[in-house]
């Protein structure tokens, strides 16, 4: 019986041993297909920091040109808003002569209940400006250019 028992525990050694042979092979084709994963993954990585370095450097020039365009941008804001004030008292100042004017105009009107027939009737726009052409020879002569 020793001999019977020798070759099952034999038997089973070599079921063992081929049963540990096949699950070496099974390990070595998985650790091929993660050695095979490893090596794409590398590939992998190696593009997405050059990706990362590529927009890293056009976040940079981005920076660099929104900088530029607020200080552009700025000066313009500067300048349109003097310009905006300068047109701002110039209208004013415009307004003023054209009151100005109008009130000569009037003044310079001659009175119709006093003499309709004599005078003839001359249009606004001639009386307008004769009379501002009076309104500046009397400032020349006090001194004053208009």
């Amino acid at each position: 019986m020793s001999h019977s028992l020798g070759i099952v525990i034999e038997s089973l050694v070599a079921v063992l041993l081929v049963l540990t042979i096949a699950y070496c092979m099974l390990l070595n084709k998985r650790l091929k297909r993660l050695k095979a994963d490893e090596h794409s993954l590398k590939a992998t990585i190696a593009e997405l920091i050059t990706a990362t370095e590529i927009a890293e450097r056009a976040i940079g020039g981005l920076k660099h040109t929104v900088r530029d365009v607020n200080e552009n941008l700025g000066s313009q804001l500067t300048a349109a808003t003097q310009m905006a004030g300068h047109l701002k008292n110039m209208l004013a100042e415009g307004d003023g002569v054209i009151r100005r004017l109008s009130k000569i105009a009037i003044a310079a009107r001659p009175s119709q209940e006093a003499e309709p027939a004599a005078q003839p009737k001359v249009s606004s726009a001639k009386a307008v400006a004769a009379a501002a052409e009076a309104f500046s020879e009397r400032r020349r002569a006090s001194g004053l250019a208009a």
